[in-house]
């Protein structure tokens, strides 16, 4: 199973020159970049870890692509993720997010049934990766 989350999700993997034009294109717009990973892709999972810290100040797209690479050698079994922010409004809203690596295997989403009271049933994802304990899913 592909995991399809962000921007960019249904088409191929990003090659590197067309994630630093991305990149490029939200320094245009003076969006601030971070980088994030996670074992676990769940939809509802908003909290990845954050790669060092944000590039607030970066300007040069080579500098994010350093950091991205490092956390692909360091990480290379996780999801990787960029993000860019948009603060014009006071506030840091994601304006764009992309996923630029992936584990070798995606094990993908069961869904879990449930009855419930009365005759009501109801469903919810569970995320095969979190099967194995932390550092050990891919």
């Amino acid at each position: 199973m592909r995991l399809t989350q962000g921007a960019f999700s249904f088409l191929p993997d990003l090659t590197d020159d067309q994630i630093r034009k991305q990149v490029n294109y939200a320094m245009s717009k003076n969006w601030s970049v971070n980088i994030e990973y996670t074992e676990d892709p769940h939809p509802r999972n908003a909290f990845w870890e954050l790669w060092g810290l944000p590039l607030f100040d970066i300007k040069d797209p080579a500098a994010v692509m350093f950091e991205l690479e490092s956390c692909r050698k360091s990480k290379s079994n996780c999801y990787i993720k960029v993000n860019a922010f948009d603060n014009t409004r006071g506030v840091e809203s994601c304006a764009l997010s992309f996923i630029v690596n992936r584990p070798s295997s995606e094990p993908g989403f069961g869904l879990v049934r449930q009855e419930v009271q009365g005759r009501n049933i109801q469903y919810t994802i569970h995320s095969y990766a979190t099967d194995k304990p932390e550092g050990s899913r891919y």
